[in-house]
């Protein structure tokens, strides 16, 4: 698992210290790319932005994590279902650190326990655990709407930008994709995602097709979600 703020003498690296063109983990996200499965598209980074990020978080090119913070402004999969975070783009304007803050860490430097990485339309978090969601360190886990816990999904970081371009992730997510999920979801930007009522995680939700279902800001959702997961 890549470190997730500083090295283990504390002392912050440089950039030319973690930008690595060589090696970089890029070229092995850009093999997996030319034969996706799924439809994804890369959204542009701005340079000074994508410097800033790397900065914060401290993680080498050599790894993909940071090659896609890097490189990329974000990534969208699946029409905009699931969003890869990276910099920071218009369409994405979140950046990795800057979503982190308030949420996995408080100051800059602190190590938090868990680093979110990626995200859904349904108010779904995918993190890194660096040892506050569970028992599996470095593994990716998953917060459902429909179970307000983490699970972990057994896998690295990098396996889990394998299987966002090449799994099957419409299989991950058919109980929740209604009829003209494609055309909605092409409205929303990637600081909106769906809130749904009754809420995912009670028996009254169970029929899918009954849920009501509105656009509202993802750090709205994220903090909400997470405030009733704490009085479950």
């Amino acid at each position: 698992m890549p470190a997730m703020n500083i090295d283990k003498t504390d002392r912050m690296k440089s950039l030319k210290e973690l930008i690595d063109t060589a090696g970089s983990g890029w070229n092995l996200v850009e093999k997996w790319m030319k034969n996706a499965n799924n439809s994804y598209v890369i959204l542009p980074r701005h340079p000074k932005r994508a410097d800033e990020e790397l900065l914060r978080a401290q993680i080498s090119t050599k790894s993909p994590l940071g090659a896609i913070i890097h490189q990329t402004g974000g990534i969208l999969i699946d029409g905009g279902w699931l969003r890869i975070l990276g910099s920071g783009s218009p369409q994405l304007n979140r950046g990795i650190m800057d979503w982190n803050k308030g949420k996995s860490f408080e100051k800059e430097g602190e190590k938090g326990g868990f680093l979110l990485i990626a995200d859904d339309v349904l108010g779904g978090y995918f993190a890194i655990n660096a040892g506050t969601l569970g028992e599996e360190i470095g593994h990716v886990y998953y917060f459902a709407q429909d179970t307000l816990q983490w699970e972990s999904l057994e896998c690295g970081y990098s396996d889990f930008v394998y299987w966002a371009l090449n799994g099957d992730i419409r299989q991950f997510y058919e109980t929740f994709k209604w009829k003209g999920w494609t055309e909605d979801v092409s409205h929303l930007d990637g600081n909106q995602v769906f809130s749904f009522y009754p809420f995912l995680w009670t028996a009254q939700a169970s029929d899918f097709r009954k849920v009501d279902r509105k656009v509202v800001s993802i750090d709205e959702n994220y903090h909400l979600t997470m405030e009733l997961a704490g009085q479950k």
